[in-house]
């Protein structure tokens, strides 16, 4: 009971320290709040990155995998860098892959996006040029995670004969053209083709702005009469029940990919494998490099805390000396002493600290409405804020609250 009694006798003088210099603290915390905001800001938009895309990429799953064109640096040449473009994933290669490829347990999906700014009617209404148009088969939305929350997937029996049917993006059914009916079998035209809902996506949200939930989805045959375009590089994307097998499966992928290429023993492939835990691994990277950024960042604006706060503790230990030496006339110890102006740090380090953490949350917060992010709550960054507060008010603590303790009782009552 001592102990708490002079712990809250110490912080009632530590708050009326911090009155009798306002001005003087209220800059230093805002020095810390500074640094701490930059600090929690910076990790709540990295934390909100990494949730947003690694949300986008995990929904595949890691036992996917895709085959994609790319560029790669092959070698030097006299000097100077030779550059090869690999050439599209063309329709006929895509559709070889997927009746030759027979590797146990696996189902592989071809699709392309027709267009990004296609114009969709229902009855007299119809929507901006904004839709984007995906052409997909019957193995699509389980590979790529998606989900039909009302109605269903398309079949075999749809892809093969051509049905003209459709599924729709979220936002069709809840804010769009469909959003005061059942969607479902109701009839949506496109460039003149009539489709008919047979099923609505869940909804997936926007990434860097760009919106999910605003698609349609048409058997792929008839995308590609629809929507003819020289060029069009198709998706092949391949899913394994067993993630075990997934390394053999891109070992027997790429066997066959050469063959439908026909590449010879020596060259080398002009494909790509893209694995989705590869994708996720990557946004992992990044987000560690932004992250570590952040914390540069915030530590030299920090130290700058650190120094400002250890100054304004040694010039209240030498305007305060007599009232040191009165304290410790009266049988003050020297832990006593120390204790009172650490614990004056303390509460001025925390208070920067949680300023800082409520303005970095907001901006962070501010970022991610702007971008259309969805926000998460950076636990993490809170922590670490925390934590890097405490430690700013400990190390400027110390040497003002040993110093004050050192002082000689007889020469303090003397100062002036």
């Amino acid at each position: 009971m001592l102990g708490i009694g002079l712990l809250s006798e110490n912080i009632k003088i530590a708050l009326g320290s911090i009155r009798t210099q306002l001005l003087r603290t209220i800059l230093t915390i805002v020095i810390i709040a500074i640094g701490i905001t930059a600090l929690v800001g910076i990790l709540t938009v990295v934390t909100a990155i990494d949730y947003n895309l690694t949300s986008s990429f995990a929904s595949m799953g890691s036992n996917t995998f895709n085959i994609t064109q790319y560029e790669s640096t092959l070698r030097e040449d006299g000097g100077g860098e030779v550059e090869k473009i690999n050439p599209i994933i063309s329709y006929p290669q895509a559709k070889a892959f997927k009746e030759n490829y027979h590797y146990p347990m696996t189902q592989t999906s071809l699709s392309f996006t027709a267009t990004a700014n296609a114009e969709v009617k229902y009855e007299n209404q119809k929507t901006d040029p904004e839709i984007q148009v995906l052409g997909i088969d019957e193995y699509f939305l389980a590979n790529s995670g998606e989900e039909v929350v009302n109605g269903r997937n398309f079949n075999t029996f749809d892809i093969s004969n051509n049905v003209y049917s459709c599924i729709v993006g979220s936002d069709f059914a809840t804010k769009g053209l469909l959003k005061d009916v059942n969607p479902i079998g109701k009839t949506l035209s496109i460039r003149g083709a009539k489709f008919k809902v047979i099923g609505v996506l869940k909804e997936k949200g926007s990434t860097f702005g760009n919106s999910r939930d605003l698609r349609i989805m048409i058997p792929i045959q008839l995308a590609r009469s629809i929507f003819s375009a020289p060029n069009i590089n198709y998706s092949v994307s391949t899913m394994i029940q067993k993630t075990e097998l997934l390394d053999a499966a891109i070992e027997n992928a790429i066997v066959t990919m050469r063959q439908i290429r026909k590449l010879n023993p020596v060259e080398e492939d002009n494909f790509g494998i893209s694995r989705s835990d590869d994708l996720i691994h990557k946004i992992a990277e990044i987000t560690d490099v932004l992250g570590a950024s952040a914390w540069i960042m915030g530590i030299i604006t920090i130290l700058g805390s650190s120094i400002a706060l250890m100054n304004i503790m040694i010039v209240s230990v030498t305007e305060r000396t007599r009232e040191i030496g009165v304290r410790k006339a009266l049988g003050a110890k020297k832990s006593t002493i120390a204790m009172q102006f650490f614990i004056e740090t303390l509460t001025i380090g925390q208070m920067g600290g949680i300023i800082g953490i409520i303005f970095g949350i907001l901006i962070g917060y501010g970022i991610c409405i702007a971008a259309k992010w969805d926000f998460v709550i950076p636990w993490g960054a809170m922590m670490a804020a925390f934590v890097t507060s405490f430690i700013v008010a400990l190390v400027s603590g110390l040497y003002p609250a040993i110093k004050a303790s050192r002082l000689d009782p007889i020469e303090a009552l003397r100062y002036e």
